[in-house]
């Protein structure tokens, strides 16, 4: 906790008798005091298959007694296999222990919170899931929603049957709950973070921190894995042309001969003049763009080839506007949602 605040805290200057110099000499007690409040805890790795990492972290005078297989049916049944990590994080849920699971963006941390979230329905207790903004608390509510059936949302704007076994909100709102005493606290017997890294946020974090020491204590999982089961690469789509460039492979290895090729498109682009790809037209006038523009051209391909979802930032109210003008054109509609809509 001194090194937390630097040394100046826990110090005292004296002068030595000579008076010509001046040394720094620590507060022991202090020091000592603040120490033995601090709750001693260790960690100790767990045995698991080869593809995660699995420590426990617990009091420091308990011993670590292995977790029990799960007896009877699960709780949430799923048509693949599960991941190494997958599995970790559901045991560690079936012997009622937290959990905190570290995978990449799309590698299926949702399917952990799934499994807490239907164990507590079957076991007929709530649940909470809480999420760092409204609108990803409005849509894990209808993901929650079609799977789940008995889900409530509260964001301080909206609140939606209250009373479910299952509730979806900010954690801004289970943190008040928790220092009002809620008596929906007593019938809960998880607590789902999602996003929990805005916790090293420097504004909000303390959110996160406060709510985590105001719930009860118990020893705490970690299910780590660096596996990515959806490739990272990356694209360059140049203005003015129509086709993407592969620049980074999933390997990570730059494919300088593609960039070759993307700058030049740029270049050849550049010297045709002007508009040429459907950039923004300069003096404003009404219409916005020439031709097609890039967005709609991206946004085009993207669809025929399937690489959707896919999120375009544009930083201009009024070239949003005229993108989505363009982009209404297409259609997104498979025969069956077309179907269905109408």
């Amino acid at each position: 906790m001194a090194d937390a605040f630097g040394d100046d805290l826990f110090s005292v200057f004296d002068e030595d008798q000579a008076g010509s110099s001046k040394k720094v000499t620590p507060k022991s007690a202090a020091q000592s005091g603040l120490s033995e409040l601090m709750p001693k805890v260790k960690a100790e790795q767990v045995e698991t298959v080869e593809g995660c990492t699995h420590e426990v972290v617990l009091p420091a005078d308990e011993e670590y007694t292995p977790l029990k297989p799960r007896v009877g049916k699960a709780a949430k049944e799923y048509p693949f296999i599960l991941d190494p990590f997958q599995r970790e994080a559901i045991l560690c849920i079936d012997n009622n222990q937290s959990v905190l699971v570290s995978a990449h963006t799309s590698a299926g941390k949702t399917v952990c919170a799934e499994y807490a979230i239907a164990l507590a329905l079957r076991e007929k207790q709530r649940v909470i899931f809480t999420s760092p903004i409204k609108a990803l608390s409005n849509q894990k509510y209808r993901e929650m929603y079609e799977e789940f059936q008995d889900v409530g949302l509260m964001t301080g704007d909206v609140t939606i049957n209250p009373t479910a076994s299952c509730l979806v909100m900010t954690t801004e709102i289970l943190r008040s709950m928790l220092y009002r005493g809620s008596e929906v606290m007593r019938e809960v017997a998880w607590v789902i973070f999602d996003e929990i890294h805005y916790m090293r946020d420097s504004e909000r974090g303390v959110v996160w921190e406060e709510t985590i020491i105001l719930l009860p204590d118990n020893p705490c999982h970690v299910v780590y894995t660096d596996y990515r089961p959806t490739p990272l690469q990356h694209y360059i789509f140049p203005a003015g042309g129509d086709g993407l460039h592969l620049v980074v492979d999933e390997n990570g290895e730059f494919r300088e001969d593609n960039f070759n090729t993307a700058m030049q498109v740029l270049r050849d682009a550049g010297d045709t003049g002007g508009n040429v790809g459907g950039k923004w037209d300069p003096k404003g006038r009404k219409g916005g763009t020439k031709g097609p523009s890039n967005v709609f051209k991206i946004v085009k391909m993207i669809m025929e080839r399937n690489f959707q979802p896919v999120i375009i930032f544009s930083f201009s109210k009024k070239e949003c506007e005229a993108y989505a003008l363009q982009v209404a054109k297409l259609d997104f509609n498979t025969v069956a949602h077309a179907r269905t809509d109408s």
